[in-house]
């Protein structure tokens, strides 16, 4: 069927591309831009062409460092209106007969002095600005079909990707927000912006640096890792409501409804969201197709790699499996240039999940192996309240103060039955357990961060004091039943029927003093003091079930503790920076002294230990030109030993598994060296971008695990090095366009992991080398916006190498191949699939190998388009399956999971808004 479809599309694409071509003449445009003064050239000046008749655009280009221009396309019209812009220069129109080459020699563009009034309404039409640091698009200047959101929008642009999560990257960096208006939109999560505003409100995209609040202030230029795009609202849109609904009932009972309102004032915005589902959806997403579809598809607002999603902090489900959920939120955000700026939301929401898992584990020895298979449902509920706010205040142009508080409120109640046995090379039974865990607890949070920064001249100087408190309180009750058996010459049998009471609470404040001395504009100095203090009081008090009492009344001293841990760090540090238009470098030297100190008032467990170090960061960022950049930093971490790693009680909440602490551990030191390389080509759009990360890791902690002849586990823990993680990828990018008839984009990723990892068993070292290597291969077609085609294929070579000569290295390969189809004909008829093929080739038998995931929708827009009325078939094969295999330094697992599987859904959806006093259609004002 798949074939057909194929050529059904390549054959529209045929026909239709030859009918246009007979009529479109190709045409080149070339020349050289410079001021008409200085005779400079202008590198980054827009140059686009635009239909007389409806100023619809035709091509567009960037000049080059050195002027020069290449415009070439692809036009059926005569003549077309040509235009010059560049940022502080007149915007510079003309006439030209469409012909195949066009040779304007030196174009002059003069400064732009008083006039900025008579260039407004051209302005507005130009696609592409490039400022220093920022990339503006014009939002109208981009084709898409009416309906489309901002998402899609977003794949329009050169150098602009989306993944099929939602993730956005810019030329390789990731964008980790997304503002409207210049404000936050109901989180930090950037998918619930793009995902849910309709493109048709928005008037300018405008890509920049991510800046801290600080940065903002001072006038200091962003790291440059990551992305912020501000999406500004169009002025007759910015006044009024636009709203979203959708609702969807199907087989085996599967819902969803969902629901949004956004009133815009200006700077002021009040925005509602809420909805309800059990097809593992965050249910915030207004796609044509996707909002009606689970996590089982890879969609999703944010899902973890232990399963559930989340949106900002707010999280749903415990972990893998089937998800019910319910949510509503509401946000406002208000701002007054000079004065305030404020944004706060609200998030409830509950959830009931239920997994079934099984697990098959590879367990390495010195002297031979065993297997541990596992069996075991889960059911939990949560309930979450979450609310934050983020308010800044400009005393005066020299003083603001930052304020963001956010407080949570979590509850849960779970239950976990367990049934696992283990069994030597010869398939013998060794060993069994049996056991039922149920969970209640609850968690609140509160946390807040107060900055106030004073800046002292027009250099740059400034100082800032910040403080930070973070208060968990987290309160479970546990009740623990386990039936543990061991067979051979060394029989036993343990029974164990225990309730815990956990009471944890932890408390951590940070205070920051920074002082920065502007020695010029470009050179400055850093002085600082960082007091990081974090308090854990933990009462854990385990009893034990007394059967003549009926009643759990017995204190188990051994597994009990109750213990004060507190860590304290003073670090004074001290940096030099020095920025220009062409590069910028700087050097932070930080002395930390470090306080590790325990009080157990149930155990013998007392401690305290002290470390001194001296951290180092460089980082280097050389702009070679407007489009290229290089960065390279090197950083060194600290890393404590946590109370759990570090206390000597037995935790046997897995029987077979006893861990137990360490308290001469040092802290791990890890340094890391990043490299990136960002080179996008707006003239031609071709982007290409190299990440490169290295990290080595001194005094790493690692487990250290002994396994008797009943194959029960002990770990516990000790300093290692040797431990590395090296991680690098390349990113190509490029975009070819045919007048508006094609559009085409080619992304090619490979990435390549390589690790070591050392750990101890029965007291001999074992170490594992792992080496990934994933070439990845996308397209993207659209033709006409009426058929786009989106094919992508990635290869998965993993091998890893033990230094036990006894074991095998372990080989294999994954293939994964995706391909989504969207057609928007005939009219008013929108017909989707989403088909995704795995191959697993690491997984062990009894485990399904490989499935074909086919997603189909069919929508009918109605009622102005206004409305969608929608049949989903999820998994339409039957094949969705959860199945994985992992590998760690004395282990090999493979895993299967509960999966949302196939099921068929009707839905519709409905859109409506108003806007500047006037409704859509309505052409009085």
């Amino acid at each position: 069927m798949q074939k057909i479809l194929s050529t059904l599309f390549l054959g529209i694409f045929i026909l239709s591309n030859t009918q246009t071509q007979a009529q479109a003449q190709d045409f080149k445009i070339r020349g050289k831009i410079v001021d008409a003064v200085s005779r400079i050239p202008l590198e980054s000046a827009t140059i686009y062409a635009e239909s007389i008749k409806d100023s619809a655009l035709v091509a567009y280009t960037i000049s080059n460092a050195q002027g020069f221009f290449d415009l070439q396309g692809k036009s059926s019209l005569k003549k077309l209106n040509l235009f010059f812009s560049y940022n502080g220069y007149k915007v510079l129109p003309m006439q030209i007969d469409v012909k195949k080459n066009i040779d304007l020699k030196v174009v002059q563009m003069e400064e732009q002095v008083e006039e900025l009034k008579s260039v407004n309404v051209i302005g507005e039409r130009i696609p592409v600005r490039v400022k220093q640091d920022t990339l503006e698009f014009n939002a109208d200047s981009f084709k898409a079909r009416p309906d489309a959101t901002v998402e899609d929008m977003l794949k329009k642009l050169p150098g602009v990707e989306v993944d099929t999560e939602g993730k956005i990257t810019v030329n390789g960096k990731e964008v980790n927000q997304v503002l409207v208006n210049g404000q936050v939109f109901f989180s930090d999560d950037p998918k619930i912006a793009t995902k849910s505003l309709p493109k048709e409100i928005i008037s300018k995209i405008q890509i920049l640096d991510t800046k801290t609040k600080t940065q903002e202030f001072t006038g200091e230029a962003g790291d440059g890792e990551s992305k912020t795009i501000n999406l500004t609202i169009k002025e007759d849109k910015n006044k009024g409501y636009l709203g979203r609904f959708s609702a969807g009932y199907g087989t085996d009972e599967r819902y969803q409804a969902n629901g949004l309102l956004n009133y815009f004032n200006g700077k002021e915005r009040i925005s509602l969201i809420a909805g309800s589902n059990n097809v593992n959806n965050a249910g915030f997403s207004f796609d044509e197709i996707y909002d009606m579809v689970g996590r089982g598809s890879g969609r999703g607002i944010s899902v973890s790699s232990q399963g559930g999603f989340s949106v900002g902090n707010l999280s749903f489900g415990f972990g893998e499996g089937i998800i019910t959920s319910s949510n509503i939120g509401a946000s406002y955000a208000n701002q007054k240039k000079g004065e305030y700026e404020a944004n706060a939301n609200f998030f409830f929401a509950n959830s009931d999940s239920f997994n079934d898992e099984k697990t098959v584990r590879e367990n390495i020895l010195p002297t031979g192996r065993f297997f541990t298979n596992t069996e075991s449902g889960f059911t939990g509920l949560t309930n979450s309240n979450q609310g934050s706010a983020n308010l800044t205040f400009d005393v005066d142009k020299t003083l603001r103060i930052t304020l963001v508080p956010s407080l949570s409120v979590n509850r849960t109640d779970s239950k976990n039955l367990r049934n696992t046995w283990s069994t030597n090379e010869l398939g013998e039974t060794i060993n069994t357990n049996n056991t039922r865990n149920t969970s209640d607890g609850v968690q609140r949070n509160f946390s807040n961060r107060l900055a106030v920064i004073k800046r002292l001249d027009t250099l740059g100087s400034y100082l800032r004091l910040s403080l930070e408190n973070d208060n968990n309180d987290a309160n479970t009750l546990d009740n623990l039943k386990s039936e543990r058996v061991v067979f051979g010459s060394n029989a036993s049998e343990e029974v164990l029927d225990q309730e815990t009471v956990v009471d944890n609470r932890t408390d951590r404040y940070q205070l920051n003093l920074r002082y920065r001395k502007a020695l010029n504009k470009e050179l400055h100095l850093d002085f600082g003091y960082e007091l990081d203090t974090r308090t854990e009081n933990n009462n854990r008090s385990v009893f034990d079930f007394d059967v003549d009492s009926n009643s759990y009344s017995g204190f188990n001293t051994t597994l009990s503790s109750d213990f004060k841990f507190r860590n304290t760090a003073h670090i004074p540090y001290i940096g030099i920076r020095n920025q220009t238009q062409k590069y910028r470098w700087g050097i932070i030297g930080r002395y930390r002294r470090t306080n590790l100190r325990n009080t157990d008032f149930l155990q013998s467990a007392d401690f305290s230990k002290n470390y001194e170090n001296f951290l180092l960061s460089v980082y280097g960022n050389y702009t070679i030109s407007q489009n290229k950049r290089i960065s390279i930093q090197y950083r060194t971490n600290f890393n404590a030993p946590n109370v759990n790693e570090l206390q000597p009680v037995s935790n046997v909440s897995d029987p077979l598994n006893v861990r137990i602490g360490n308290p001469n551990l040092r802290p791990g030191i890890r340094r890391n060296i990043y490299i990136n390389y960002n080179d996008y080509n707006w003239r031609q759009r071709t982007g290409l971008f190299v990440h490169m990360r290295l990290t080595f890791q001194d005094d790493q902690v690692v487990s250290n695990t002994t396994t008797d002849e009943g194959f029960l586990r002990t770990t516990r823990y000790v300093n290692v090095d040797g431990n590395y993680d090296y991680n690098g990828g390349i990113g190509y990018s490029k975009e070819l366009k045919k007048d508006s008839t094609l559009t085409v984009k080619l992304n090619i990723r490979p990435n390549l992991n390589i690790q070591k990892n050392v750990s101890f068993t029965n007291g001999e070292r074992l170490e594992a080398k792992r080496l990934s290597a994933i070439p990845r291969v996308g397209v993207l077609f659209n033709f006409k916006e009426l058929v786009t085609l989106e094919p992508e294929y990635s290869l998965s070579l993993n091998t890893t190498k033990y230094n036990l000569e006894r074991f095998s290295n372990i080989n294999f390969t994954s293939h994964s191949t995706k391909f989504k189809t969207t057609t928007y004909w005939p009219k008013n008829l929108v017909w989707e699939n989403d088909i995704n093929y795995n191959y697993n080739g690491n997984v062990g038998p009894g485990f399904d190998k490989d499935a074909i995931f086919w997603n189909m929708s069919l929508g009918m827009q109605m009622m102005q388009k206004k409305a969608t009325v929608k049949v989903l078939a999820y998994d339409l094969l039957n094949q969705n399956i959860n199945t994985r295999r992992t590998t760690g330094q004395d282990f090999i697992q493979d895993f299967q999971g509960t999966v949302l599987q196939r099921y068929l859904m009707m839905s519709f959806t409905y859109k409506f808004d108003q806007f500047g006093g006037k409704r859509p259609g309505n052409n009085q004002r």
